[in-house]
């Protein structure tokens, strides 16, 4: 049945209006992105059949555009919106960080972490640079790639550091694989960019490593 010969409480749109965005499934958030189904099958029906498709929420919003625009109803404009969105979510939660938040709790930047490297297919490592009082002055992506100790160049990060007058600084990279456990390598970094940012009287509150949905801090670890 089409979702407009629904009742009007449980359409996705009017029920996000009246109800909050938070009482929506996720095939209903992705429906009322999507706007249209396709020829015997609604949006939500088609949201449901998406989310199948890729197991869950997360692996079609990661998908890059090849996989994206293999499945049933969706194309190359989809797939340029659907990154519109996550880049303006991403970027809105930057700026209320900047204005609001101090990052005192691990799970506070484990929170933004995801936002920022979560749906990334590839490695990147990058750094918070925060103030006296922990709150983000920026972020920043340093690298790109396999991480490993020679690609990381503590150098590069004391003068970025300096900058950008931060006090403290958090390092974070993820593992596209969704492992969480941080290799021999990943503390070689850790231990040198620590190290050099000592000289130059910077704290490192920590480093942690985003996988899928989830993160590992070497501070709550006993690592930093």
């Amino acid at each position: 049945m089409p979702i407009n010969q629904w009742p009007l409480h449980q359409r996705p749109r009017e029920k996000l209006i009246h109800h909050g965005s938070h009482s929506l499934s996720d095939a209903e958030l992705l429906a009322i992105f999507l706007r249209t189904g396709t020829k015997g099958c609604n949006a939500v029906e088609l949201a449901e059949q998406l989310i199948n498709h890729f197991e869950d929420l997360h692996g079609l919003l990661s998908a890059d555009l090849d996989t994206f625009c293999q499945a049933k109803g969706l194309g190359v404009a989809k797939f340029a919106q659907l990154q519109a969105v996550l880049e303006m979510a991403s970027r809105f939660f930057e700026s209320k960080c900047k204005q609001t938040e101090s990052f005192t709790k691990s799970e506070d930047s484990k929170q933004f972490l995801i936002s920022k490297l979560g749906l990334l297919p590839h490695e990147v490592f990058s750094c918070l640079y925060l103030n006296n009082q922990n709150q983000l002055i920026k972020y920043q992506e340093i690298f790109r790639g396999t991480i490993n100790a020679s690609a990381v160049y503590p150098r590069e990060v004391v003068i970025e550091a300096l900058k950008h007058q931060a006090s403290t600084i958090i390092f974070a990279h993820n593992h596209p694989s969704g492992t969480l456990e941080p290799s021999q390598s990943d503390k070689n970094i850790t231990r040198r960019l620590k190290e050099a940012l000592s000289l130059v009287d910077i704290q490192v509150l920590d480093h942690i490593i985003i996988g899928k949905n989830k993160a590992f801090s070497f501070a709550e670890q006993g690592l930093i």
